[in-house]
């Protein structure tokens, strides 16, 4: 699937231009993770710029399967860099004992999306274990739920 996207200034300008208003961002969600005005505000954009594409915003290829497959993705890489103390690329980690040992392909199926390929990382001492996507972890029930009701509650399809 590929979503094109375009600077919020330009965006602005062409909504101007065309008489658009520009989509309120949704109300915080209780209970979770509050999001910036700001990722709101994308979040609000993105929704009508791919129902304008032609992209559903649920099924197979649809913008939720990709926006989990892209947090599932990128949620254990993150949590490979809390646990060794330094970003990918860093000089920091250079002259450490543990240190990032390449990714590992992992099947995931998440039930109301589906299945979902990601890079699990890896780290030299094999101490690192995701909180999210655990070791030997194929299901991942919970994500999709998380998912569902932020757009529920959030981000609608007005």
């Amino acid at each position: 699937m590929t979503v094109t996207t375009t600077s919020s200034s330009s965006s602005a300008v062409e909504s101007a231009r065309l008489g658009a208003a520009t989509p309120t961002p949704p109300p915080p969600v209780e209970g979770l993770a509050e999001l910036g005005k700001a990722q709101r505000e994308v979040i609000a954009q993105m929704v009508p710029q791919v129902k304008d594409a032609g992209i559903a915003l649920t099924g197979p290829d649809g913008l939720l399967k990709a926006l989990t497959a892209q947090v599932v993705g990128a949620a254990p890489d993150e949590e490979l860099n809390e646990h060794l103390g330094y970003d990918k690329h860093d000089p920091v980690g250079r002259r450490r004992g543990d240190f990032r040992n390449s990714t590992r392909s992992k099947t995931v199926i998440i039930d109301n999306v589906g299945v979902i390929q990601i890079d699990a990382p890896r780290d030299r001492d094999g101490t690192f274990e995701s909180q999210l996507v655990k070791k030997r972890q194929r299901r991942l029930p919970e994500v999709d739920q998380m998912v569902f009701s932020l757009f529920a509650k959030g981000v609608d399809d007005r």
